[in-house]
């Protein structure tokens, strides 16, 4: 199957995609958007399920798909079906990755588990990400996003402060950090195929991920035996690191060394709290930080956000405004950074969409791809691994595969 034009620190590498909705898409699109060609292979009956997380859409394309599955090729197979999978397999026979979040025995009931596969392609890295992992007592329970920042703790130690509900973080971060976590999993068992021509499989989960989301306040428990609570936007460790209420706003504050918290004393025109006993060290200022907090509160609500920030950056105090997504969006940094982006979709136009965040001086990663339509490059990428006509023609008789043609361009 030849590669399609790419460019990227992972160009070269070809990637299967049989995942679907956010953790396993997140993982293909990391490496999509790092270079691989990634093909998005999507389920007979509706592809998808974020084809169908509406509202919102552009001119009836979903905004959800096509955020997580840009940069992608997609074509459409009937797994149920033996010549889907036969299909399927002899895609797999070139590719160097597997990206696959079904439940535990799906794909194996299917014979396209890693052992089978692995007989056809021994360089192939199968990431499976699930809801807690393909071992233990739990690996053969599905798993979501709110079920495993539950289960994780993460939802324990979210929140306004002890005695209120449970609050989840408002991304799905369990998801997202599982595909993060599984895109660079396949891309160390990538480097080590390079190196030896062997595959293997890769395991990561949303469970896992929100643990991995818990290193202070685990090992706070992990040293005290005392499960730490919420905090708000506290640190648990350090001291005053939060957002603090402004005269029109919030305002995020870092001064919790012993360096920062004296210049915050000052700037806020209390130079006293900075030698007062109760809050002299870091320990002190743990021990006492409610009355610290209110007092630091009071001073802070008498000017605007912009009015401190001003005060605070001109002092060398880390600090930044709490903002709205669509303020996020259009900030000069988000910009700078490159961090929105568009692309030009068939039917729903010039689409923007998220950046890729990391930055590679040599080879540079870039969006080119928009989010493919529902069987768009079936036909072309089937033709790529070598399938006559007749064969393709074949497949889309049976139902076994499917396509979507391009809308003709006006005149």
């Amino acid at each position: 199957m030849p590669e399609p034009q790419r460019r990227g620190p992972l160009a070269g590498m070809r990637v299967i995609d049989l995942a679907h909705v956010m953790a396993g898409p997140t993982c293909a699109r990391m490496l999509a958007d790092m270079g691989a060609d990634v093909v998005k292979v999507e389920k007979a009956d509706g592809g998808d399920d974020t084809r169908r997380m509406l509202p919102p859409d552009i001119k009836g394309e979903p905004a959800a798909y096509m955020m997580m599955n840009r940069n992608k090729r997609g074509i459409v197979l009937d797994l149920k079906k033996p010549a889907g999978r036969e299909a399927l397999k002899r895609l797999l026979k070139t590719a160097d990755a597997l990206i696959e979040n079904y439940r535990h025995d799906t794909l194996d009931k299917l014979g396209l588990g890693y052992e089978d596969l692995k007989a056809i392609n021994p360089g192939l890295i199968y990431c499976a990400l699930s809801g807690f992992g393909r071992t233990g007592p739990f690996a053969t329970q599905g798993g979501y996003d709110l079920i495993a920042q539950g289960m994780s703790g993460l939802m324990s130690i979210t929140g306004e402060g002890p005695g209120r509900p449970p609050v989840k973080i408002g991304s799905p971060a369990c998801d997202i950090t599982a595909g993060i976590i599984g895109a660079m999993a396949v891309c160390a068992a990538y480097a080590h195929k390079l190196k030896t021509g062997e595959g293997q499989f890769v395991d990561t989960s949303l469970f896992e991920a929100g643990i991995t989301l818990t290193y202070w306040q685990s090992a706070i428990c992990l040293a005290t035996g005392q499960s730490p609570g919420p905090m708000g936007s506290r640190h648990p460790l350090n001291g005053p690191y939060q957002a603090f209420e402004t005269s029109d706003g919030y305002i995020n504050v870092g001064a919790s060394n012993q360096k920062m918290y004296p210049m915050l004393c000052e700037v806020l025109g209390c130079p006293e709290l900075g030698r007062d006993p109760r809050f002299i060290t870091g320990r002190d200022r743990m021990g006492n930080l409610d009355e610290l907090i209110d007092l630091l509160n009071a001073r802070f609500r008498q000017r605007t956000t912009a009015q401190w920030l001003e005060r605070l950056e001109a002092a060398g105090i880390p600090s930044g405004p709490v903002l709205s997504i669509g303020d996020m969006l259009k900030h000069p940094q988000t910009v700078a950074r490159d961090m929105v982006v568009a692309v030009d979709h068939p039917i729903a136009g010039r689409v923007e969409t998220i950046g890729v965040p990391a930055k590679f001086s040599a080879t540079p990663a870039e969006v080119s791809l928009p989010a493919p339509l529902f069987g768009q490059h079936t036909r072309e990428v089937l033709t790529e691994a070598g399938f006559t006509s007749a064969e393709i023609e074949a497949l889309f008789a049976e139902g076994a595969a499917k396509e979507t043609l391009l809308p003709k361009a006006a005149g």
